[in-house]
């Protein structure tokens, strides 16, 4: 049953991948580089000291980036397939010891589906408030929401998933009323 907690965990931190991409990594390899949480087999690499470095790098890189209005639509790009790919090495990490073909397919199904549609939820809002001249504001916002869904993820999970979750139900219900105006 320790399974289904990593399995939070990750999904939790797959979610965050969805508005940055490496905020989650930083915070995932900060927590196993201090023994707070505890890979599967395979994965400790992402709590070693080149790792740790590599994403804060790239994590002070995306921050920066997303805050210049023509770069931030360009990384959209790069990000969205990169979230998903983010989000399902992150749920792989924490689901334990479980059969290979069944951590990956989990991995895939819940943490690179989640990451890519809380990305691409990002990409539609940012798009739609960019012309505004909004851009700086929902870079903040979205950098905020990565920092505090990673650390719920690694310290309070079924709270992020419950956040993860109200998250979603806003988005479609916004969804289906702008549709009905239509």
């Amino acid at each position: 049953m320790e399974w289904v907690l990593g399995v939070l965990v990750g999904v939790s931190l797959s979610a965050a991948c969805g508005f940055r991409v490496f905020v989650p990594m930083l915070v995932m390899s900060i927590a196993v580089h201090s023994g707070h949480l505890e890979p599967a087999s395979g994965f400790e690499w992402l709590g070693s000291l080149p790792a740790l470095m590599g994403f804060g790098l790239a994590t002070a890189l995306e921050i920066v980036a997303y805050f210049v209005p023509v770069v931030n639509n360009a990384l959209d790009v790069i990000a969205t397939p990169a979230a998903a790919v983010a989000g399902t090495i992150l749920t792989a990490s924490m689901a334990g010891e479980l059969s290979p073909v069944f951590r990956w397919v989990l991995a895939v199904v819940a943490g690179g589906a989640v990451a890519g549609g809380v990305q691409l939820a990002t990409v539609s809002l940012r798009s739609a408030v960019t012309p505004l001249g909004g851009t700086g504001l929902i870079s903040a916002a979205e950098d905020g929401a990565a920092v505090a869904t990673s650390i719920l993820a690694v310290t309070i999970p079924l709270l992020a998933v419950s956040l993860i979750v109200v998250f979603g139900v806003f988005l479609m219900r916004r969804k289906h009323l702008r549709e009905k105006r239509v």
